[in-house]
C-alpha cells in the first residue's frame, strides 16, 4: 500500500545498510543445513484456514530436503502460530529474523498479520514470502506475494459476473484491512461499469451472528453478494443464508476466501453451488497437481483437501528455492536482484516472478462447489496474468492508491 511506499521512502540508505549486515551476520550459512522460518495460526479464528498452510510448507519442504536440499544445504524449519493476532505475528517474525536466524519466512493470513510484519521485515532487511490472496496497492522489496494481487482473482470474478449479467451487489466483509480496501476497489469498478451497490456489511473477525446482516441481503435483492469474510465467520454467514432460504440460483454468494479445506467446516449442504474466485482448485487436471495432490494427502490423510492458499505455500518454497540457486546465494539482496523471470511448474501452472513489485504471473480461475466438497473450475483465463497490484492498467482505479 501507499504506506509501505512511505515506509520505503523514509529509510535512509545508511540505516537500511546497517540493518543488512546485522541481518547477514545472523543467518549461518557455514553448515550442512539452513534455517528458514514458519509463520502460521495454528490457534485462533484463521487456524481453520492456515494449518493447511503449515502443512504445505512442510510438505515442500520435506521434498525439497529429499531432492538434496537448497546448495546442498537441507532446509531446518523452525515453525511458529501467529496465532490469529497480527501484534503475535509481528512478535513472532522478530524472534524469527533476529533470535532463529532463518534465511526467509513463509507465511502470515490476513492483510492486517501482513501489515503488522512488513516493517518489522523492511527494518530487519530479510525476506517475507506471503502465500495468500490480497488486496493490492502494496509492494515491498522485503516481501514476495505469491497469492494473487487484485487484477488476478477480484477484478476477473467482477468481469465474470458482469459477463453473467449481474446488475447489482451486496459486500459482506471482515473489518479488517482486505475487505475494506477490495470493497473500495469493487466499488470504483461497479461504478464504472453500471453495477449497483445495494449495501455493504463488516463484522468483526470471528463474528458469529449474522441473523441482522443475512437479513438484510435478503430485503436488499442483489444479483448477487461479494464475500469477503474471512476465518470461520464464513460457517455462520452461509448457514445462516440458508436458513433464511437464499440460494445460489436466487442470489449467488461469490467469496474469495473459501476454499476447499473451509467447505468442510461450513458444511458442504450450506455452500453447495456458490461461487469462488482463486487460482487453484484440488481438481486442476495436470500431472503436476494430480502428484501434488497424491503427496500431499500421502502426507496428512486421504481426507485433507488442497487449497489455493496451501498452494501458494507450497510453491512459494520453491520460488525461494529457485532464486536462491539462481543467485547461488542466500543473501537478501543477491535474492532481491536475481528474482526476476524465476518460475516453478507449479500445481496451479507455470507461475513467474516480476522482479519489479515482487508479485507473480496467476491464471485466474471462478470455481463452483459441488456435494462433493470440491470446487470445480467454470472458467478460467486463457494465460497467466501479469501482476498489477496497483492496478495502474484500470482507469477506473485512478487515485484507489492515494
Amino acid at each position: 500500500m501507499a504506506v509501505a511506499s512511505m515506509l520505503l521512502a523514509g529509510c535512509g540508505s545508511k540505516a537500511t545498510d546497517t540493518d543488512s549486515a546485522n541481518a547477514e551476520s545472523c543467518v549461518d550459512t557455514s553448515g550442512s543445513t539452513i534455517k528458514v522460518g514458519a509463520l502460521n495460526s495454528l490457534s485462533g479464528t484463521m487456524a481453520i484456514s492456515e494449518v493447511t498452510v503449515r502443512n504445505a510448507i512442510d510438505l515442500a519442504v520435506e521434498q525439497i530436503n529429499a531432492a538434496g536440499g537448497v546448495l546442498d544445504k537441507q532446509i531446518q524449519l523452525v515453525g511458529e502460530d501467529g496465532a490469529s493476532e497480527p501484534t503475535v505475528f509481528a512478535e513472532k517474525a522478530e524472534k524469527l529474523i533476529s533470535s532463529d536466524c532463518v534465511a526467509a519466512v513463509f507465511g502470515g493470513w490476513t492483510s492486517s498479520s501482513r501489515k503488522a510484519m512488513l516493517p518489522v521485515f523492511e527494518s530487519a532487511n530479510s525476506l517475507l514470502y506471503y502465500p495468500v490472496q490480497y488486496e493490492g496497492l502494496e509492494s515491498s522489496p522485503n516481501i514476495f506475494y505469491t497469492g494473487a494481487t487484485t487484477n488476478q482473482q477480484i477484478v476477473p470474478a467482477l468481469d465474470y459476473l458482469k459477463e453473467k449479467g449481474v446488475k447489482s451487489l451486496y459486500l459482506v466483509g471482515s473489518d479488517y484491512v482486505f475487505p475494506q480496501t477490495a470493497n473500495r476497489i469493487i466499488k470504483a469498478y461497479a461504478e464504472a461499469n453500471g453495477i449497483e451497490i445495494k449495501g455493504e456489511d463488516y463484522t468483526p473477525l470471528g463474528s458469529t451472528d449474522f441473523s441482522t446482516i443475512v437479513n438484510k441481503v435478503r430485503s436488499a435483492g442483489a444479483d448477487a453478494v461479494f464475500n469477503t469474510l474471512n476465518g470461520d465467520s464464513n460457517v455462520a454467514f452461509f448457514r445462516e443464508y440458508k436458513n433464511v432460504g437464499l440460494t445460489p440460483q436466487d442470489m449467488p454468494v461469490v467469496s474469495v476466501s473459501i476454499a476447499e479445506e473451509e467447505v468442510g467446516g461450513i458444511g458442504v449442504q450450506n455452500v453447495t453451488g456458490q461461487l469462488t474466485a482463486w487460482n487453484y482448485y484440488q481438481t486442476i487436471d495436470t500431472p503436476v497437481n494430480n502428484a501434488f495432490v497424491e503427496a500431499y494427502k500421502a502426507k496428512f490423510g486421504a481426507d485433507k483437501p488442497t487449497s489455493d492458499p496451501m498452494e501458494a505455500a507450497y510453491t512459494s518454497v520453491y520460488l525461494w528455492k529457485n532464486t536462491v540457486e539462481k543467485a547461488q546465494s542466500f543473501d537478501v539482496k543477491a535474492i532481491q536482484d536475481n528474482a526476476d523471470g524465476v518460475t516453478f511448474d507449479a500445481p496451479e501452472g507455470l507461475v513467474t516472478i516480476d522482479g519489479d513489485n515482487h508479485h507473480i504471473t496467476k491464471t485466474a480461475r471462478i470455481g463452483e462447489i459441488r456435494p462433493d466438497g470440491l470446487i470445480y473450475t467454470v472458467w478460467e483465463s486463457p494465460a497467466p496474468i501479469e501482476p498489477d497490484p496497483f492496478l495502474k492498467s484500470y482507469p477506473w482505479a485512478a487515485g484507489l492508491s492515494g
